[in-house]
């Protein structure tokens, strides 16, 4: 019986997702598809070509906020997010599963990622492999990753609220990463478990200042003040467009603890050093 349910949140990519749904019905596990009010014909193709598929429709666009109701309505113990443009080694699953059956305080693997055809490291995967905060209980210690490429413990995803609707979408996984480790889950970078990324050539227009705007407001949401207001002035384009989302985030707002803020500065240290 399968032990890992994976999720996917996609809009208007129907040819990309469908290739990606035929990669992972060779590893049998259950898929969740979550569509954000696309308005193309995503939806239909799925449950045409993959009727053993689940598939939600939403009535608007939620962003990563989709992922949430995913993995709310998986029945598995553990759930692999992939984008509509990724999927999953053959035997990741059979790698993760004992792990996180060994060390009941992980909360989530960091997979290593393989970028197109080519297979080529992701230019996070030295950050995660080499990451200052040492080993943790299943490997590196780690305060981020890629969502496409990291599977959760449902019960610990659930307990630190998912994804936040504040963010929508892009960089929206270091907000989460810090809420699990506050909530006193393990984040691990484990090198065996790999998935494939095979990003579309080019990047959405206004998707760099749209995760510049989520850091400035993922420090408002849970830094020092002094240390989100540095983030503001340092990035004014930034924080001109985290202004209308800012007064919801203050409403969310919770200090990490004294600990979790030392290790968030020296994952920090390194990069003003580069």
């Amino acid at each position: 019986m399968a032990r890992t349910t994976v999720v996917i949140a996609t809009r208007n990519r129907a040819d990309s997702l469908l290739h990606t749904l035929s990669r992972l019905s060779e590893l049998a596990v259950p898929v969740i598809v979550v569509d954000n009010a696309s308005t193309d014909d995503t939806v239909a193709r799925v449950r045409r070509d993959f009727p053993s598929a689940t598939v939600f429709q939403a009535s608007a666009n939620q962003g990563a906020v989709a992922r949430n109701h995913g993995v709310l309505a998986a029945l598995t113990p553990f759930v692999a997010f992939a984008d509509d443009d990724s999927w999953w080694a053959p035997d990741a699953f059979e790698r993760a599963e004992p792990i996180f059956d060994e060390h009941p305080g992980l909360g989530l693997i960091a997979a290593r990622t393989l970028v197109g055809p080519s297979d080529r490291p992701d230019p996070i995967t030295p950050l995660l492999r080499h990451s200052p905060l040492g080993d943790g209980v299943a490997g590196p210690s780690v305060l981020g990753f890629l969502a496409c490429s990291a599977i959760v413990r449902r019960k610990a995803f659930v307990e630190a609220g998912g994804f936040s609707p504040v963010l929508f979408f892009r960089g929206e996984e270091t907000l989460l990463s810090w809420d699990l480790a506050a909530a006193g889950w393990a984040l691990c970078y484990v090198e065996d478990v790999v998935a494939h990324h095979h990003p579309a050539t080019g990047r959405s227009p206004g998707g760099e200042l749209v995760e510049r705007r989520n850091a400035v407001l993922s420090a408002w949401m849970r830094r020092p003040f002094d240390r989100a207001l540095a983030a503001s002035v340092k990035d004014p384009k930034a924080f001109g467009a985290a202004l209308p989302r800012l007064r919801q985030a203050l409403r969310q707002r919770r200090a990490l603890p004294d600990h979790l803020e030392a290790q968030v500065r020296a994952i920090e240290r390194p990069r003003r050093g580069a």
